[in-house]
């Protein structure tokens, strides 16, 4: 078999505004060169749970850098950092985009990546890859992952931190997307999934999707009670063969 290896360690980036943010980087071992991805974590944060989908990606021959979206809120808990998100009106879509900026750009200074880039988030980070895939240039291939909110919601009006709808950016959608979605999900429900899809095929747009039977919301997550193992494993497979096809 061939030699596997990898090494995983909280580095430095430059994020929105010069800030020094930290971030945790999984890559694999030898010359490759090896393709990258992006992750923007879930709501509840940066936590343990994120951290492993990272080393699961340098497993599986991929350059993994995850920024600490929430390092501005101060505190050592990730959930403490989540809430304090909450309290304050939501991530704010400028400071998002300008710390995966920043750590993609951290990219460029290693020595055994291969130039091309995807992303990939969960839940607000489904959102959040959403708007990055048609706000920021350079991105090759994007997976959202039950983002919730790309498409709006009489019920939750815009805010100042996040103020559009990602859809209604979807003609600046510059690369191929993926979307992974539970059939049981309540946000995004399968009707919105649906105005997704019509949106981005109105526009012309690289995409396509998946629904998986008898899961719900954060599907992948072994440490939460929504893990469904049939559709885990139906799903992780098919987010690594579509980054091979658009990273390799």
């Amino acid at each position: 078999m061939a030699y596997q290896g990898m090494t995983a360690e909280h580095i430095w980036v430059e994020g929105h505004n010069g800030d020094a943010i930290n971030a945790y980087l999984a890559r694999p071992l030898g010359p490759g060169p090896f393709p990258a991805v992006h992750l923007f974590h879930h709501m509840p944060g940066w936590d343990e749970a994120s951290k492993e989908m990272a080393r699961k990606f340098a497993h599986n021959g991929f350059i993994a850098i995850m920024p600490n979206l929430h390092y501005r809120q101060g505190h050592d808990d990730p959930v403490a950092n989540s809430n304090s998100i909450r309290e304050a009106g939501g991530m704010p879509d400028d400071r998002t985009l300008g710390d995966a900026a920043g750590a993609i750009s951290y990219l460029r200074h290693l020595s055994n990546y291969n130039g091309k880039v995807g992303i990939i988030g969960f839940c607000s980070g489904g959102r959040q890859v959403f708007l990055a895939a048609c706000k920021l240039s350079g991105i090759d291939a994007a997976v959202d992952c039950w983002g919730g909110g790309v498409t709006p919601r009489d019920s939750e009006p815009p805010t100042e931190a996040m103020p559009h709808a990602p859809i209604e950016f979807v003609a600046d959608l510059s690369c191929p997307m993926l979307g992974i979605f539970g059939a049981d999900d309540a946000r995004p429900t399968v009707e919105e999934v649906a105005a997704t899809d019509a949106a981005i095929k109105a526009a012309g747009k690289s995409w396509e999707y998946e629904i998986y039977p008898n899961a719900g919301h954060g599907f992948v997550a072994v440490d939460r009670p929504s893990y469904a193992v049939e559709a885990s494993n139906a799903a992780w497979p098919r987010i690594f063969d579509f980054y091979r096809q658009h990273l390799s």
